[in-house]
């Protein structure tokens, strides 16, 4: 019995941690249930910004061998491709009029040796057709034209930053537009691994800095013995999760490990934008960082923090992560402010079992579940849509449009703190800093208010300088007049008591 109240405790904390469990399942593909939180990190309900509009599997695609354990979606187009990991194969799927049918099985690129994948992770299709294929167990990323004839391998670098010791295990592969290869490898803790377009190994960035604890490092440095130090694990760098590059060429990674007690201060960063030298320059204009589900059981493996599988780029800058505990999709702007999350745990419709990838056609997105071996597709609904106008209209330079369609949301959903700040934002675009600091204050944004208020002071100083300078010049200007009256005047008295006296002047 002395177990009790430690069990209604976390019951009591899952019924918290778990709003999506109100996933209406009678509403067919429809349901889907959103939420956001609010500054005083409180969960609020929403209109449902996504619907769950199809789930693809096998049986659907007509595959004679069903898929097993896929780990990766790419679109290009109206094209995806799936990585098919546990058959050795990409399926590439072509969609139309929200059909999805099966145009070719990829399981070889010929020319190559061997010519066949084993355990292919990740692929990634370029512009000109170009398939790169994360081929995990041959240790190598092979590149194939788009009909799939081979045109060079990326393989382990010989190069003394490489271990030669380890094996290159490519999980995850990103290339930008001038054709650079970035690899994530399985056990490369150096970051991401760098190839020109010719294949030369040119180095790594983006490593994750070294977490130590002070104790652990001054037993090894100072008190353990040889032995001890060579049975210990060393000092490094974790990898990251996945990655993926928007249109600008940045890289967006995510990490998965990191100590919880982190998130909230912004240490542990699970997600994070990756310029050419490495550095994260993802912004975070929002009171908390990007981390997902504000509230967690502390120390639970299946009820803890947020821990981002994989992330995917919208063209206005929205990204959308994956979360691999709790089986949901958190979707920010590029100011990193939470515009809605939803999804669950589960096989009913808009639920997983094991989310693997993430990705979007337009503002579609589509969600791997490796263990169901299917494809949930989510469209937008009109409340998605509005937010997604309005960013793309402020984006775009229309404030006064952008401010209106943030009303229109707000017309639908009275407590979404996402709304003021847009409204905000684009008065403080027009210039209109009085009223735009009113909506920050009522979004409780101490940062674009602050903001707001410099500009606003800056503009009332600038039209009060004229009224000030006349006050100056009034007062340094009159004395000296009212001096050279009273002087004058005293000329003409003495002038007159001259003549009075009989003095010629």
């Amino acid at each position: 019995m002395k177990a009790l109240p430690g069990l209604l405790a976390l019951l009591l904390a899952l019924m918290l941690l778990s709003p999506m469990t109100a996933l209406a399942a009678n509403d067919g593909f429809s349901a889907v249930y959103t939420y956001n939180y609010d500054y005083w990190g409180e969960i609020r309900e929403s209109p449902n910004a996504y619907r769950a509009d199809q789930v693809v599997f096998s049986g659907t695609l007509g595959l004679e061998t069903p898929m097993r354990k896929p780990q990766s979606l790419y679109v290009r187009g109206e094209d995806v491709y799936v990585c098919d990991t546990g058959n050795n194969r990409i399926l590439q799927l072509h969609r139309q009029d929200g059909a999805f049918t099966l145009t070719r099985i990829i399981d070889a690129a010929a020319g190559a040796e061997p010519e066949g994948f084993d355990a292919p992770s990740d692929v990634f299709v370029a512009e000109d057709g170009a398939l790169y294929v994360a081929d995990t167990n041959h240790n190598r990323v092979v590149m194939m034209d788009r009909d799939l004839n081979f045109v060079r391998e990326y393989v382990k670098p010989v190069d003394a930053t490489f271990e030669q010791n380890l094996s290159f295990l490519p999980n995850k592969i990103v290339v930008d537009t001038a054709g650079r290869v970035y690899v994530l490898s399985t056990n490369v803790n150096k970051g991401l691994v760098k190839y020109e377009a010719d294949g030369t190994f040119t180095g790594f960035i983006g490593a994750n800095k070294v977490k130590y604890d002070l104790w652990d490092y001054i037993w090894k440095a100072f008190l353990s013995t040889r032995e001890q130090r060579a049975q210990q694990a060393s000092f490094v760098p974790t990898e990251y999760e996945n990655i993926c590059i928007d249109a600008e060429g940045f890289i967006y990674a995510t990490n998965a490990v990191f100590s919880e007690y982190d998130l909230k201060s912004d240490v542990a960063k699970p997600i994070r934008r990756l310029n050419g030298i490495g550095n994260d320059i993802l912004i975070k204009n929002g009171k908390y960082p990007p981390i997902g589900d504000l509230l967690w059981v502390e120390g639970s493996l299946d009820y803890g923090p947020s821990k981002f599988k994989d992330i995917t780029v919208l063209d206005d800058d929205i990204y959308v992560a994956v979360d691999r505990t709790h089986g949901r999709l958190f979707g920010y702007d590029a100011q990193g402010i939470l515009l809605w999350a939803f999804g669950t745990k589960g096989n009913h419709v808009g639920a997983f079992l094991s989310a693997v990838s993430v990705e979007h056609m337009g503002r579609d997105l589509m969600v791997l579940d490796e263990d169901e071996c299917s494809i949930t597709v989510f469209t937008p609904t009109d409340y998605g849509n509005l937010i997604y106008r309005a960013n793309d209209e402020y984006l775009r330079g229309l404030y006064d449009a952008s401010a209106d369609t943030w009303r229109e949301v707000m017309r639908m959903n009275a407590n979404y703190d996402p709304a003021f700040i847009g409204i905000g934002r684009a008065l403080l675009r027009e210039e209109n800093y009085a009223e735009a600091m009113e909506y920050f204050k009522m979004a409780h944004d101490r940062v674009n208010y602050g903001r707001a208020y410099r500009y606003y002071r800056k503009e009332s100083a600038e039209r009060s300088i004229g009224w000030i300078v006349a006050v100056i010049a009034a007062l340094l200007i009159v004395p000296l007049v009212l001096g050279r009256i009273k002087k004058m005047k005293m000329e003409v008295e003495a002038d007159e008591r001259r003549r009075a006296a009989g003095f010629k002047p």
